[in-house]
């Protein structure tokens, strides 16, 4: 099998392109990225011991049954079996496709495993181990043919702290810890010895999986910059009830921008109305039990009161309740009951799969049918995960209700609208409320709010509003970590990790190749410094460019510091330093050095000016090939050239401390050159009258590198 590195389908050996999404089976699908992945190890508990008397044909009949469930139940939570030894499984959790939640996945599944095994009544115990950090994963690898997809101390770990786990019990590392806590109930447990680690790694048992709300849960956070959008959405609302007249409306924004905070605000203005409101809320899911519907689903779950734990008996009891409640003809209760049920998980005759215009009909009646009832508000979460069915079911259902009180919500990221360039366009019922980042000033008071200990000094506080970038989720969570003490700026928090990677790794691979290029030369970029990154037609890098700015990950600056160069910029930080974060080194290092001759190429009278980029691309080259342990003599020179020249300029601006901080980096590269090589007299002499400089200015702190 060939694993497509764009949407992770497993393909025929011999295949030419991928069978689920069409991209090409190339070079792309056997890449190495930087991941951070969840890694699952699951073992039997004395398994060996009792089949040493055993006829390796009765050993196959036992573990084929476990092997099939336990590879069912990690699927179903969207992780890979990367190999089975014996009676212990390895699963991947990231790879080759991340999901923003992959440390949840992993420990819901092994959850779902342990509590199969309690229940089997096959006389087997389990022990299961998550752990979560970096590794190199071979995107086209094939594990079904014993190629291994992840290297990484991470997945030793894990092995380690498998072999630690309680019988029949699940112990997760500290990473994987912090990252589900909000969805997981755990336990502290002993730390573990881990054999090769010089500290004992602190480790939690997990007891349970939280269940997902329904419902909208208050917050005690104040709302923060968005009074506007939250106007928008209390007046459509009002103009709903007023005129009984159905509308669609539909918040748009890239992850943690607020869209969810929006939806609770409009719930709290829902509930101190006089008048009675139907609240009902459905998510589409990108994993396990999203299949077709889901998000309806749980609308009709909510309005009929079937819960998951409910017998047959007692949901159709329910089912036959509300009808009843809500219709009065029994021919049309009937109908409607042979269409609800497979949305309720209700097995019956199902009505023909052809009759797909009867079944929408049957769903828009049952929806009429409450909003009749008294006004109704629909909130369909994460459209952009829903399947194409229920996105026409969404689209159209304002469309085809007349004279009923009904106000669909829909929450969703730009990819929907590059699914769906029309999605409810034309309608004069239909408002998108599109979210932008927040000012600075709204920025601080998020992380004021989050925050319950002294403020940050002013330093600290303007750094971490540069790297949440009015991204109030991000700005939350930084806030979170330091006040934690779980990590720094320079630490990026898993749940951002985990929102932006999951984002890049559904976009194609030509996008997201580009967006690994583009992050090479910074935070700004220009499509003919791509191309000769990418070694690329300049034509196909703006058609990309084009597609990732209608996604809300790049965007395109009104000037351009390059004559005869669009300049783009990415649309946040953070996602250049994921994208970075992914390429491996060695590959890293090429695309640096290619990056330094395109700059090299540009205006070589003015070499002077771009010293600076051009140090930095040669001594990034350098350090990573020194990490991967392959031979730097051929750049030292043109970086240490590149580093006077840098420190030079600097010097001639007064801003002395970056000048000596050039000229010490020129220095140290010296020291792997040739005795000969270059005059270190000189270089040393700039520096001290640099330093010089330094001291004579009296405030240092407002000596800043003028291109940094």
């Amino acid at each position: 099998m060939v694993t497509c590195a764009t949407c992770g389908h497993d393909n025929p050996a011999d295949a030419s392109f991928c069978n689920a999404c069409g991209s090409a089976l190339t070079a792309l699908s056997e890449r190495e990225e930087r991941k951070i992945v969840s890694v699952l190890f699951a073992d039997l508990v004395g398994f060996t011991s009792r089949s040493e008397n055993l006829d390796p044909e009765d050993v196959r009949a036992l573990l084929t049954p476990y092997w099939e469930h336990l590879r069912n139940e990690l699927e179903r939570y969207g992780g890979t079996v990367e190999k089975f030894i014996g009676d212990a499984v390895m699963a991947l959790f990231g790879a080759p496709i991340a999901h923003e939640d992959d440390p949840e996945r992993a420990v819901r599944a092994a959850l779902a495993i342990r509590d199969w095994v309690r229940m089997s009544g096959e006389d087997l115990q389990v022990r299961i181990a998550v752990n979560t950090g970096e590794v190199l994963v071979l995107l086209g690898a094939r594990p079904a043919q014993g190629e291994g997809m992840a290297a990484g101390d991470v997945v030793n770990t894990a092995s380690r702290l498998q072999s630690a786990a309680p019988v029949n019990g699940v112990i997760v590392g500290e990473a994987t810890f912090h990252a589900t806590r909000e969805t997981i109930d755990y336990r502290a447990a002993e730390p573990v010895l881990a054999k090769g680690k010089t500290k004992p790694l602190p480790v939690w048992e997990a007891l349970g999986a939280r269940s997902r709300a329904t419902v909208e849960t208050p917050s005690a956070a104040p709302l923060v910059g968005r009074t506007q959008e939250l106007d928008l959405l209390v007046g459509a609302l009002e103009r709903t009830r007023s005129e009984a007249k159905p509308q669609l409306v539909t918040i748009v924004g890239v992850p943690g921008i607020g869209k969810s905070r929006l939806v609770t605000e409009l719930f709290a203005a829902a509930d101190i109305q006089p008048e009675w409101i139907t609240w009902r809320r459905g998510r589409s899911l990108p994993y396990g039990e999203g299949v077709s519907f889901w998000a309806l689903g749980e609308i009709a779950k909510a309005e009929t009161g079937v819960l998951e734990s409910d017998s047959t008996p007692d949901a159709e009891a329910k089912l036959a309740a509300s009808l009843e409640r809500l219709l009065e003809d029994e021919a049309e209760r009937t109908w409607l009951s042979d269409h609800l049920r497979p949305l309720l998980g209700l097995a019956g005759v199902a009505p023909r799969a052809q009759d797909q215009s009867e079944k929408f009909s049957a769903w828009r009646r049952f929806l009429e049918a409450i909003a009749l009832l008294r006004p109704t508000v629909l909130v369909f979460e994460d459209m952009h995960w829903a399947d194409d069915d229920l996105v026409d079911f969404v689209d159209e259902l304002a469309d085809w209700l007349v004279d009923v009180p009904l106000l669909v919500v829909c929450t969703t990221r730009p990819e929907l609208l590059e699914r769906r360039p029309g999605w409810g366009g034309g309608k004069p019922n239909a408002l998108t409320v599109s979210l932008g980042p927040l000012s600075d000033a709204e920025t601080a008071r998020v992380v004021a709010a989050t925050l319950d200990q002294a403020p940050l000094s002013a330093e600290l506080h303007e750094a971490l509003l540069e790297r949440a970038a009015g991204n109030p989720l991000y700005a939350e969570q930084y806030a979170r970590a330091i006040a934690e003490g779980s990590g720094g700026l320079n630490d990026l928090p898993d749940t951002v990790h985990g929102l932006i990677a999951a984002r890049l790794d559904l976009l194609p691979a030509a996008e997201k190749s580009l967006l690994q290029d583009a992050a090479v030369l910074g935070r700004t970029f220009w499509p003919e410094a791509i191309a000769a990154i990418a070694e690329d037609d300049i034509g196909a890098i703006e058609v990309l460019l084009r597609a990732l700015g209608r996604k809300e990950f790049v965007r395109r600056d009104r000037r351009s510091s390059v004559a005869g160069e669009t300049e783009y910029a990415f649309a946040h930080a953070l996602v250049r330093d994921v994208a970075y974060q992914q390429i491996p080194r060695v590959l890293r290092a090429e695309k640096h050095v290619r990056a330094a001759a395109w700059i090299e190429a540009l205006s070589p009278d003015r070499a002077g000016d771009r010293a600076d980029l051009l140090a930095h691309h040669y001594r990034a080259a350098i350090d990573l090939r020194a990490a991967a342990g392959l031979d730097t003599a051929d750049l030292v020179e043109r970086a240490r050239a590149a580093c006077f020249e840098a420190g030079t300029r600097a010097a001639s601006l007064n801003a002395n401390k970056s000048a000596v901080r050039h000229y010490t980096a020129a220095l140290d590269l010296m020291d792997l050159l040739p005795p000969d090589s270059g005059d270190r007299q000189e270089v040393l002499l700039a520096r001290e009258e640099a330093a010089a400089g330094v001291l004579a200015s009296g405030d240092t702190a407002r000596d800043r590198d003028p291109g940094g």
